[in-house]
């Protein structure tokens, strides 16, 4: 199972996931490798971003994290989980009551991992890189 350690790394890679999806409508990161100075999240795409879409991401996932949205968990069943969320990626004997981490309205997503109390913890999130190749955009970031 994936171990998280940093939660205002951890809570940005939501909030980039989140932001992913409503500016390109592709699905949150496949991959993703979190870790205390710098992170990375893969994600199925077709072609790397132009200066502009990685300039307007950015400013979106900080506008997101200065809103100082509350984070918090809610537990849902399996059932009401498989209406909302993509369950592949659930662990085997998950179990029917799975852990949610609602960050205000902006996301909701299943997840185990610790978090920040509010967004505002998070600090600048800068991307630091991008690269595409074989159908992967990869977006490598930190925190400042």
């Amino acid at each position: 199972m994936k171990e998280y350690s940093e939660p205002r790394m951890h809570t940005a890679e939501h909030l980039l996931n989140r932001t992913m999806v409503l500016l390109f409508g592709c699905g949150r990161a496949f991959s993703s490798h979190i870790e205390r100075k710098r992170s990375k999240c893969d994600y199925k795409f077709t072609r790397e971003l132009t200066a502009g879409e990685t300039a307007e991401l950015e400013k979106r996932v900080n506008e997101a994290v200065k809103a100082d949205l509350p984070v918090r968990e809610a537990f849902v069943s399996m059932e009401e989980a498989a209406g909302k969320f993509d369950l592949g990626r659930l662990p085997e004997g998950a179990g029917d009551r799975l852990r949610c981490i609602l960050i205000g309205d902006y996301d909701a997503c299943l997840c185990i991992g610790p978090h920040v109390n509010s967004t505002g913890e998070i600090g600048v999130f800068r991307i630091v890189s991008s690269s595409f190749e074989n159908g992967v955009l990869r977006v490598r970031f930190k925190l400042d």
